[in-house]
């Protein structure tokens, strides 16, 4: 499977990949039930200083990962995302958040380290006025990009950049599902 970024970004020099049309509407619909129903824990933080602001969050085992629908497709566009470098999911999770949330900016790994963040928006629908931005800051903690959720939207990233998912504004009932894959780099 090859595939192309419906639009690409960059921050301070690294590029960040947008595409949309990875799933087929059947596989996002089953997919966004399935997150319906989940169990979720407040479990997952931002950053340690911001600890006592935990959000909702459910772990995918990784034995499971290469059956998920989105498997495929995540290293697809992976390989057009970095086409010279090999990766390996070592974590995949959803959170979920809904108006009046906390969440705070951070990074997905420590500088340096060469991983990407595959992260899916899980939705059967989305209007631009619900909120619910992915927006990533360069080094001077600017706003410098932003992704829309859509349904079945990926973006992929460097986890080292910088970045917070908004929550949903007031008038949006609808839960924000963001699917993550962590990948690091494979050996060759």
């Amino acid at each position: 499977m090859t595939v192309t970024p419906a639009y690409t970004q960059q921050v301070d020099g690294r590029r960040i990949s947008v595409f949309d049309g990875l799933l087929e509407l059947p596989q996002l619909a089953e997919l966004h039930r399935v997150l319906l129903q989940a169990g979720y824990t407040r479990s997952e933080i931002a950053r340690p200083d911001t600890a006592e602001y935990r959000h909702w969050a459910t772990e995918i085992p990784l034995a499971r990962l290469p059956a998920m629908p989105f498997a495929a497709p995540t290293m697809a566009a992976v390989a057009a995302h970095a086409p010279a470098m090999a990766y390996r999911p070592y974590r995949s999770y959803v959170n979920v958040a809904h108006y009046g949330d906390m969440l705070f900016s951070h990074v997905d790994c420590v500088e340096g380290a060469g991983e990407l963040t595959a992260l899916w928006y899980v939705c059967d629908q989305w209007d631009h006025e619900w909120g619910g931005e992915t927006v990533f800051f360069d080094r001077q903690r600017d706003v410098r990009a932003a992704v829309s959720p859509r349904p079945g939207r990926l973006v992929l990233f460097d986890g080292d950049i910088l970045h917070a998912g908004r929550p949903p504004n007031r008038n949006c009932h609808a839960p924000r599902f963001t699917l993550a894959v962590k990948l690091e780099r494979a050996a060759s």
